[in-house]
């Protein structure tokens, strides 16, 4: 089993490769995301240890880079901030898994194995509706030949529209899927995060995709909105 470790502290650094080497990995260790980058595209690693508070490029980015470049080793992130809301940002980043400082080794070692053991995780594939493709890998949009930056909610309310183009979905659906199951039902919150959405996806391009169904929902256009009707949503895996 080998591992990489992207962490800058030099005793941390050292403390994990003494502890993952005795245990039996093979490790190899990068300072910084800007030599992890590299590091982790020539090597087939099985596992990845990857500090969130990296100077430079920061772990969630570099996290995000490495699935870009086709890095589908499991990633454990370490930091020091506990947050829901960090832990989401590494999740979303394409983190397999989260170990809050200070931790035991034990901990550690175990939540590697239980990564490893599930191996590589399979690169999704990209959705196309028209001219709009979303990457559940990447989390990345784009229009045409343009990269669209989404907030994670929008993206995740994008890439329901994409998963269900033509179709009607309620506000009661969409509030199901993209939301906590106890989010107060009366708020107007798929309306404003819709409004959103048509500003980013569709104002700057001159197109309509997302539209309105009085009375029933909202639903996204077969055709991505790019004119043509008869355009298929498609699922490739590039």
């Amino acid at each position: 089993m080998r591992v990489l470790v992207i962490e800058d502290e030099t005793k941390m650094a050292a403390l994990l490769r003494r502890g993952l080497t005795e245990d039996g990995l093979t490790v190899d260790v990068a300072e910084d995301g800007e030599h992890g980058l590299p590091m982790a595209g020539s090597v087939p690693y099985d596992a990845v240890v990857l500090d969130v508070m990296l100077p430079g490029i920061d772990g969630i980015e570099t996290c995000r880079r490495l699935r870009q470049d086709g890095v589908w080793a499991p990633v454990l992130m370490l930091t020091a901030r506990g947050s829901l809301d960090d832990r989401v940002a590494g999740l979303d980043g394409g983190a397999d898994d989260y170990l809050v400082k200070p931790f035991a080794f034990a901990e550690l070692l175990a939540r590697l194995r239980a990564l490893v053991r599930r191996g590589s995780i399979e690169r999704p594939p990209v959705i196309e509706v028209g001219d709009l493709r979303l990457d559940p890998g990447t989390r990345q949009v784009w229009r045409g030949d343009t990269e669209i930056e989404l907030s994670s909610k929008e993206f995740t309310l994008l890439e329901i529209f994409m998963r269900h183009p033509g179709y009607v979905l309620s506000r009661t659906q969409i509030l199901e899927q993209a939301w906590e199951y106890d989010f107060e039902r009366r708020s107007n919150v798929v309306e404003v995060y819709v409004r959103y959405l048509r500003k980013k996806i569709d104002l700057p391009f001159e197109r309509t995709s997302i539209e309105t169904v009085r009375g029933a929902g909202y639903r996204l256009r077969k055709d991505g909105g790019s004119g043509d009707s008869s355009t298929s949503p498609t699922f490739s895996g590039e």
